[in-house]
């Protein structure tokens, strides 16, 4: 009696997976010396994958349901052995079992900010970070490319790689997605799809899918930042960027005119201000020029105003003008103003 128990320890009547927690990717089921009965069953569970492998050689693939191994239903392991059809021995193989589920929730970011090339800023500094998704697609290619022989593969031991194909493909999201960089963090959904897009393929060599790609957060560099809120308060004049820099210079002038005008006041100071405007060269001049109709006109001059300093005022004026500095229109819209004081 106790030789025949030993004997029937030997032979697996069912083959099964429990899966006893999450995170596991990959199982190997136990041989260890025993071999699988002929006719015995295979329990494949939803959202699980049965592998067949014989001498490192992927043979035959389950899906979920119950299974009766014969030489029917595992044709490919029958040929790789060179069985007779009506072989009924028991037999050995390994048994990989795959978990098919999402794997949801996975963390991605830039631990430190990556290089990236704008059409406006040329190189930046990017930071971002958020979540993703993923499932085994194809058990033969993560079993070959991946997990191999292995009697347990995880999530964790993936991970890190998983990490850095998304950090990877980061530039070619900003790149595919077409979004301005200064309007990366308004346009998250956008920069997500675009991310999984350029990242899936590298998943799918590995026997992946990429299911979900979230966006939580995109940090500009500082110095963008403070640009990013110059364009927000200059409004419509900031879908420009040639606009953008008029407004730029706009806010600069009247600071450098502040200081070299800080010895006079009233129309003495305004005077020495525009004459700061010349000092400041010829590209800045032509900058501010085209948009200072709309930005750097509204500053009026003191009431009590003296007829020889407005006259000062009007000469500087027509330097400016002569110089190209200043176009005739806007010439003529100070001159009028200036002329108004005198009467």
């Amino acid at each position: 009696m106790a030789l025949m128990d030993f004997i029937k320890k030997q032979f697996i009547d069912i083959i099964q997976w429990t899966e006893d927690g999450d995170g596991t990717l990959a199982w190997r089921f136990p041989m260890a010396g025993m071999e699988i009965q002929n006719g015995g069953q295979l329990v494949v569970r939803e959202s699980q994958v049965a592998v067949f492998v014989n001498e490192g050689q992927v043979a035959d693939v389950f899906g979920p349901g119950t299974h009766r191994l014969t030489t029917q239903t595992l044709p490919v392991l029958t040929y790789l052995k060179n069985w007779d059809k009506l072989f009924e021995s028991p037999f050995k193989s390994d048994v990989y079992f795959f978990s098919t589920r999402q794997q949801i929730d996975q963390r991605w970011g830039t631990s430190q900010p990556v290089a990236i090339r704008d059409k406006d800023f040329g190189a930046v500094r990017l930071r971002a970070f958020g979540n993703y998704a993923y499932r085994i697609q194809d058990p033969k290619a993560f079993h070959s490319q991946v997990s191999g022989t292995r009697e347990r593969y995880t999530v964790q031991d993936l991970e890190g790689q998983l990490r850095g194909l998304m950090l990877q493909h980061i530039s070619d999201a900003v790149a595919s997605s077409g979004t301005p960089f200064l309007d990366l963090a308004a346009n998250q959904v956008e920069f997500a799809a675009a991310l999984k897009n350029a990242t899936a393929p590298a998943f799918a060599a590995l026997g992946l899918e990429l299911v979900t790609v979230t966006m939580q957060n995109v940090s500009l560099p500082e110095e963008l930042q403070k640009i990013l809120d110059q364009r927000i308060g200059m409004g419509i004049i900031g879908q420009n960027m040639g606009q953008f820099m008029q407004y730029q210079a706009a806010q600069a002038l009247p600071e450098m005119a502040k200081g070299v005008g800080s010895g006079g006041s009233g129309i003495a100071g305004e005077a020495v201000g525009l004459g700061a405007g010349v000092a400041l060269g010829q590209t800045l001049a032509q900058t501010l020029g085209q948009g200072l109709a709309g930005v750097g006109t509204a500053a009026p001059a003191p009431a009590a105003s003296k007829p020889d300093d407005i006259v000062a005022l009007l000469e500087k004026l027509g330097d400016l003008k002569a110089k190209g500095i200043l176009t005739d229109e806007e010439f003529a819209a100070k001159k009028a103003d200036l002329l108004k004081k005198l009467g």
